[in-house]
């Protein structure tokens, strides 16, 4: 389905360079129905583990277990249960558009459109315990009842409903290599109800990345191909056409559960939108398809890496790979052509900073300093500005993009890293037990840009003046 469409564009993209395109943008330039916004979500950003009547989840099993590089947990996060009145003015005062955040299924702003993620990740430990958490069809059962809650207790207030954040790689990371809570290594979804309580429609988000061809060979241009396949195809194909691409019946073989006539009909074309989080892209090559014992990224057949000069990347996910704002206009123009133009939202995309914790990190030497994050992310407002740039050339070449949402409205708890990086807006100070909210010029930047008015970083800055941190 998607290799018919896309094999033939891959080839013009061999010598195509991966700069951003030139800015000059307003946000004028933008639709009136398409949104800008930013995200948090629930375990990430709630903390208050034990606060009315929550029982624990995936993470808090994950994260006590000493399993984060900074052995830290989001028990106290951001503390966003508590503060998040506060926080929503800030939402507001930062003249967001829309805010995404998701409902804890351990545990629910008038002039800002509501998106809501049903799951992120987050999985009640009880289940995992029961019967295998995700594994089992069990959870199906499970997932639809707790997802019938939200629709009843909320649609009439929730316009975007994402029933599963990043679920290509919460199969990967969660049950495949281990990498992610529940950490194993090993081995969808009715919109009828959600639609009969409000008018919301409901899609799903998958983890993406842009992939070019290492080189202009056959070989290689099939790779990339197979690999835009096995991590968007394989949950956008059976829900848009009813079944998994060809490619990964092929090399998966039995290992890949079947669908039933009656189970492809029940799902072939429920969705009402696509969401992706963006954050880098890869150059691919082939290589053999190894016989004998295989997972998930042995079964892609192909190398990646993050330029053509990085070796391969393993497993687990990377965390120094070049931003790529073109990759992120190809990717979206390629999801419409390739999927029926269904409306896309880029539901994250972000820029991060590193924080160093010494109390944590018992191998780095006495002489680092901790820190907080600058608040001068001049590099943030960059990755904002090329990226929304990119985000307006797909618009403009036809794709049906209706929305952005910048990753994070405030630093939280990363899944990858705890509190070792940052992606917010807004700075948290963790070192403070109030955890205050500092505004970082990335969210003044975006404020501005909301408002039509241009900015400029030299001007803010020079307007921050002293009391802006370093």
């Amino acid at each position: 389905m998607a290799a018919t469409f896309a094999f033939i564009p891959l080839l013009l993209l061999v010598c195509v360079q991966s700069a951003a395109p030139v800015l000059g943008f307003t946000r004028s330039e933008f639709p009136e129905d398409f949104v800008f916004g930013s995200a948090t979500s629930a375990y990430q950003y709630e903390g208050a583990v034990g606060e009315d009547g929550r029982s624990p989840s995936i993470w808090d099993t994950f994260t006590h277990a000493g399993r984060m590089p900074d052995k830290s947990n989001g028990d106290v996060a951001a503390d966003g249960y508590n503060k998040y009145k506060d926080d929503v003015k800030l939402i507001i005062d930062n003249n967001l558009e829309a805010y995404r955040f998701s409902i804890s299924w351990s545990r629910l702003i008038p002039s800002v459109q509501v998106h809501v993620m049903i799951y992120q990740l987050d999985l009640p430990q009880i289940l995992e315990d029961e019967y295998g958490g995700w594994l089992s069809p069990m959870v199906v059962e499970d997932f639809t009842a707790y997802a019938d809650v939200c629709f009843r207790e909320f649609g009439d207030r929730v316009s975007h409903w994402t029933t599963l954040d990043e679920v290509n790689v919460a199969a990967i990371g969660s049950y495949d290599n281990g990498q992610i809570a529940p950490g194993r290594c090993s081995d969808p979804f009715g919109t009828k109800k959600c639609t009969a309580v409000q008018k919301g429609v409901v899609g799903i988000n998958i983890y993406t990345m842009w992939s070019y061809p290492l080189t202009n060979s056959t070989a290689d241009l099939e790779a990339t191909q197979r690999f835009l396949d096995f991590y968007s195809g394989w949950i956008l194909e059976p829900l848009v056409f009813g079944d998994y691409p060809s490619v990964m019946k092929k090399n998966v073989g039995s290992r890949l559960p079947s669908f039933s006539k009656v189970q492809s009909e029940a799902i072939r074309g429920t969705l009402d939108f696509i969401g992706i989080n963006h954050y880098y892209s890869f150059y691919v090559n082939d290589r053999p398809l190894e016989k004998g014992i295989r997972d998930f990224s042995l079964d892609i057949a192909a190398d990646y890496r993050g330029s053509r000069t990085d070796p391969p990347i393993g497993q687990h996910a990377p965390t120094s790979i070049p931003a790529d704002p073109r990759g992120l206009q190809l990717l979206v123009e390629y999801l419409s052509e390739a999927y029926g133009n269904l409306p896309i939202y880029i539901q994250e995309t972000g820029k991060d900073t590193i924080r160093l914790i010494l109390s944590s990190l018992s191998f780095l030497s006495s002489g680092y300093a901790t820190t907080n994050g600058s608040l001068h992310d001049t590099d943030r407002v960059d990755y904002m500005k090329t990226h929304i740039s990119s985000t307006l050339a797909a618009l403009r070449n036809g794709a049906n993009v209706k929305g952005y949402f910048a990753w994070c409205f405030l630093d939280v708890f990363e899944y990858l890293s705890g509190f070792m990086s940052q992606y917010g807006l807004y700075r948290v100070d963790f070192e403070d037990e109030a955890l205050p909210r500092q505004a970082r010029l990335s969210a003044r930047w975006y404020s501005k840009f909301l408002e039509n008015k241009g900015i400029h970083v030299e001007d803010e800055l020079d307007d921050a003046g002293s009391h802006v941190e370093q």
